[in-house]
């Protein structure tokens, strides 16, 4: 079995510290989290299972060097995938934001990659209930779901760790298969 990919835009950190979070909990199943900003389509079309994440910045955005990072991140990255064909891979999505600061574009991300990776035929897993936020628009949300694992580490820090671990629990099927 392919270990699942683990690949993460960041801006501050806290991104790239859940997706180790993720990884340590998954275990030996799981690949070495990445930068999306330091890997090439190739490392990423190699695995079947995803697990993917990424903050949302300002008003709705990816991170990127238009955002003001000093590096490539999900901006730069997605482009590459104009012509990937993601039929079979499966995907799970979080994000991270902030929904006091932000409450109009709550996770966005999610959103923004559940779009590109489904247009490009990816099965994405991992929806997550909005019950328990309190923010007024987001592009994640369809339903009373977000179309993946919302993290507020800013205001619902105390909450990160036990929504990661449920959310794990209901990914793993559709990863591990």
């Amino acid at each position: 079995m392919d270990k699942i990919g683990i690949f993460f835009g960041t801006d501050t950190g806290r991104t790239r510290l859940v997706a180790k979070q993720i990884a340590k909990k998954l275990g030996e199943v799981a690949a070495a989290p990445v930068n999306i900003g330091r890997t090439t389509l190739a490392d990423f079309l190699a695995h079947d299972c995803l697990i993917v994440g990424s903050p949302t910045l300002g008003d709705g955005e990816l991170p990127g060097e238009s955002t003001g990072l000093s590096q490539p991140s999900w901006e730069e990255f997605l482009p590459q995938l104009a012509d990937a064909d993601l039929s079979g891979k499966t995907i799970a999505i979080f994000g991270l934001g902030d929904q006091q600061k932000y409450p109009d574009e709550f996770v966005d991300a999610i959103g923004i990659l559940h779009d590109a990776f489904v247009a490009r035929g990816a099965t994405v897993v991992g929806r997550w209930p909005v019950a328990g936020y309190e923010f007024k628009a987001s592009r994640a949300v369809d339903g009373d779901h977000f179309l993946g694992l919302a993290i507020d580490q800013h205001h619902q820090a105390m909450l990160s760790e036990s929504r990661i671990d449920a959310w794990l629990e209901q990914i793993k099927p559709e990863l591990l298969r």
